[in-house]
């Protein structure tokens, strides 16, 4: 002790002065204020308007300079921007260090560049139509970041070949492209998202749970919240109850069972969703979707 004052009370005005230039990046000047007795202590004027603005500003870039590091190789540049705020999150963190453990334990689906594949096919801003799928496909070769796609030469998985069934009854001139890359589709709006994004080879569903489900609903959200007319293509009742949360008042939903073998007959065939999502498009003033350009 000195006097009645300890020596942290001689520097703490010190460091907390310090912190505050430190975070804000504006040099701190302080007053006196009168004390009972006679003694004046310094302390913090108000901060302005245009200090807080340099807090906020700051704050934001710190928050992005943190999310840059933490981005997933082959995530496209629009999506990363829209999405920054997630990669940062303790969830994704975590998510990302149980992906890399899975890699180096078994073999993952898909490789780790095509993830994101859905990122890298348009703008985030140039979506139009989304379809959501549930796990990807757990077989070589097959998953490469788009839901319901297998890349080349690989054949149409069955959901698929029954897509195919119902788009020749539904789109005049449609015919079975002899493959199952929806590339051609995605490079015009069609997002085509998986609920989790990555499968232990040969295990299906044995990703679920892991944080995923929170990040692709962040998708869902961003679109649902910065974009408008979207035409939301659910089916069966997993993507249903994902969608839920959905604005039907700014976008529109089309819903239906899945197109599996298990339950195509119940309402799959017939039902007509691409050619509806072309005149719901065509509403909205956007072009419509060549469901034959494959």
């Amino acid at each position: 002790m000195i006097g009645q004052k300890t020596i942290n009370s001689y520097f703490g005005t010190v460091t907390k002065k310090r912190e505050l230039e430190n975070e804000t990046g504006v040099e701190v000047t302080p007053v006196k204020k009168p004390k009972p007795g006679g003694d004046e202590a310094p302390i913090s004027p108000p901060l302005s308007p245009e200090q807080l603005d340099r807090i906020e500003r700051n704050k934001q870039a710190a928050l992005e300079r943190l999310a840059a590091r933490n981005v997933p190789p082959g995530f496209g540049e629009s999506w990363r921007k829209g999405l920054s705020e997630e990669f940062s999150k303790p969830y994704f963190i975590k998510l990302m260090s149980f992906v890399a453990e899975e890699r180096r334990r078994y073999t993952v689906y898909p490789p780790p560049l095509q993830v994101y594949t859905w990122t890298q096919m348009c703008d985030i801003k140039d979506v139009k139509v989304v379809i959501l799928g549930q796990d990807p496909y757990h077989g070589p070769k097959q998953a490469h970041g788009l839901c319901f796609s297998v890349q080349r030469p690989v054949p149409p998985p069955p959901s698929l070949e029954n897509m195919y069934k119902e788009l020749t009854s539904d789109i005049e001139g449609f015919e079975h492209p002899g493959h199952g890359d929806l590339t051609g589709w995605a490079k015009q709006g069609v997002l085509l998202l998986n609920s989790v994004l990555t499968v232990r080879a040969h295990q299906a569903n044995s990703h679920k749970d892991q944080g995923w489900e929170q990040f692709t609903d962040a998708v869902v959200q961003w679109l649902n919240k910065n974009l408008d007319g979207l035409v939301f293509m659910l089916w069966g009742a997993y993507a249903q109850k994902k969608g839920l949360s959905i604005d039907r008042k700014r976008h529109h939903v089309l819903q239906t069972v899945h197109p599996s073998p298990l339950s195509v007959y119940r309402g799959f065939f017939g039902c007509r969703h691409f050619s509806r999502t072309n005149e719901l498009l065509k509403k909205s003033g956007k072009k419509p979707i060549d469901w034959k350009a494959m």
